[in-house]
């Protein structure tokens, strides 16, 4: 069996792993990144939305995302350079957020202020001026398209947020890819096509072993195998001292043309639409892409096995998303055959991450990212790596958490919100929301 030797081991090849890689070697360590997939952000990466927003009920996830939005949109900076691939780009387009029961917007409005996140708060007559294309008819609780209910009258007209430096970014693999060329660039290796069947221990943990018989040794591991992230956890003997547990689970999102004059101004725009149990975007293409919020009426395919799921787009999801869609853009054209993509979340029970140590010396988890937490890959390296920091240097994290201060904001994050031993935050939307 070979050995390499490295400082640290970062299990997954995500944005979420480039990212961290990227700062542990920009800080000085010697880095590799093993990869079941055949290259960076093949894996759920390449699924995701890649929505930018600001709207979530705690101040680490307005902070976290505000300060995302910055380095997103001086992405070369954050990087350090380019890419001979290109850079992702971050598409302004500006947010809505649609009114539903439970919404706390005062709440979200106090954090907006505390953040400095520039916000109009939209009545019903300026909603139906700004955005003319759609219906704001009051429609919720969202029901399944079989229900006769469906087709019922609105009772009443909507209200919404809007944040007009919301948008999306144009190609969440390439940005994976970016990270990992920043990694690259201070030294950090990555193995593709490589799968973890180890992780070795004594009183810390010690190194990973490979299938094809290699072993790394590390006196840091971190696992972000996103959807995996509950096998890989198995391979190290940790979990019994987690509050909060991950599962994965299938998601569609579907890709349908934008009617005209979608947006304002031209430039699209991104709709989150409690109400109705979806969410759209533009795309740079003039395409319109379509998810949902996991409404109550929206059976949740959750996965035992991760590699075993359907990859394609279904005809009862598609039809279910499209047909809220175009009852809230009533000039949206739906077409017959479904067109989208399938790929599996990794949804922690209060759709809220885990970015913390565990009970294993020298292991942490970057997990249950709950497909809300792309927009925040440009500070979760920024998080692994202050909490590994201060953890190898003999802080308790869990008794004195670490509080990371954000270096575009000057905004500060208590670290303990992500902790595997919190309560389930019970004002969490238990949504893609967050």
């Amino acid at each position: 069996m070979s050995d390499q030797s490295f400082d640290a081991v970062v299990i997954g090849a995500g944005v979420m792993g480039c990212s961290i890689a990227y700062a542990l070697a920009a800080g000085g360590r010697h880095v590799c990144v093993v990869e079941r997939g055949p290259s960076a952000g093949s894996g759920s990466t390449s699924a995701s939305s890649a929505v930018i927003r600001f709207n979530y009920s705690t101040w680490a996830g307005v902070a976290s995302a505000w300060e995302s939005k910055h380095a997103w949109e001086q992405w070369s900076d954050h990087l350090g350079g380019g890419d001979e691939a290109g850079l992702a780009r971050f598409i302004r387009t500006g947010g809505l957020l649609l009114d539903s029961p439970g919404q706390d917007r005062a709440t979200v409005y106090e954090l907006f202020d505390r953040a400095g996140v520039p916000y109009e708060d939209w009545d019903a007559t300026t909603l139906a001026e700004r955005l003319p294309l759609l219906d704001i008819g009051r429609y919720y609780p969202p029901k399944a398209i079989t229900d006769e209910a469906f087709f019922d009258e609105p009772a009443g007209e909507l209200t919404g947020c809007w944040t007009p430096d919301c948008g999306f970014v144009d190609d969440p693999q390439l940005a994976a890819r970016n990270l990992m060329t920043a990694a690259v660039g201070h030294g950090a290796t990555f193995r593709f096509r490589s799968e973890v069947t180890g992780i070795t221990a004594r009183d810390r943990v010690t190194g990973v072993d490979l299938g094809d018989g290699t072993r790394l040794s590390a006196p840091v591991v971190i696992n972000a195998a996103g959807p995996h992230s509950g096998a890989v956890n198995a391979l190290a003997g940790v979990g019994e001292d987690f509050a909060v547990s991950t599962r994965p689970l299938r998601q569609e999102v579907h890709e349908v043309r934008a009617p005209d004059g979608f947006g304002q101004d031209g430039r699209g725009l991104l709709v989150a639409d409690p109400d109705l149990g979806t969410y759209f975007r533009s795309t740079p293409s003039g395409g319109l892409i379509v998810g949902g919020t996991e409404p109550e009426c929206d059976p949740l395919e959750w996965l035992d096995d991760p590699d075993s799921y359907n990859p394609h787009p279904t005809t009862a999801v598609y039809d279910a998303q499209l047909y809220r869609a175009a009852c809230r853009i009533p000039s949206l054209t739906v077409p017959h055959t479904p067109r989208g993509i399938a790929g599996v979340y990794d949804v922690s029970q209060d759709w809220i991450p885990i970015y913390d140590k565990t009970a294993l010396r020298g292991y942490y988890v970057a997990i249950g990212t709950s497909g809300n937490q792309f927009k925040n890959a440009p500070v979760v390296g920024l998080f692994l790596t202050a909490i590994i920091d201060a953890c190898e240097n003999g802080q308790d994290h869990d008794a004195e958490p670490v509080v990371v201060k954000l270096p575009r904001t000057g905004h500060e994050v208590d670290l303990s919100h992500y902790s595997r031993r919190r309560q389930i935050n019970q004002d969490s939307s238990f949504s893609v929301m967050g």
